[in-house]
């Protein structure tokens, strides 16, 4: 059974610091790229980051860039989404999500507030 599950979302301060965790079952980890995708009240899904298989490869959203960075764990099936000087409208469900080649996992997301 294919799963991805997030973790460390919660409340945080206006220029706080948070560690988003994705832990992967079910199918063959390291093959895959990951990505963080987040989705606002009202808004659509919109790419946050993105990992290649072997993390030699990163990229981000311009507004995330020098923020937020992504990394992974091969050897513990995790990926990371480290998010420093958060604002507000950092706030949103974060989602992570497995692709290779045609096949896409997604996880059930963890909600971010950035509220004072």
């Amino acid at each position: 059974q294919v799963r991805l599950v997030e973790s460390g979302g919660g409340l945080v301060q206006p220029g706080g610091s948070l560690r988003l965790s994705c832990a992967a079952s079910g199918f063959n980890f390291r093959s895959y790229a990951m990505s963080w995708y987040r989705q606002a009240p009202g808004k659509e899904r919109e790419l946050v980051a993105s990992i290649t298989s072997g993390g030699g490869t990163t990229n981000y959203a311009d507004s995330m860039k020098g923020r937020f960075t992504i990394s992974r764990d091969n050897a513990k099936n995790t990926a990371y989404l480290r998010m420093n000087n958060v604002k507000p409208d950092d706030t949103a469900v974060y989602y992570c999500n497995a692709k290779f080649d045609r096949i896409t996992y997604w996880g059930q997301g963890t909600q971010v507030t950035v509220s004072s």
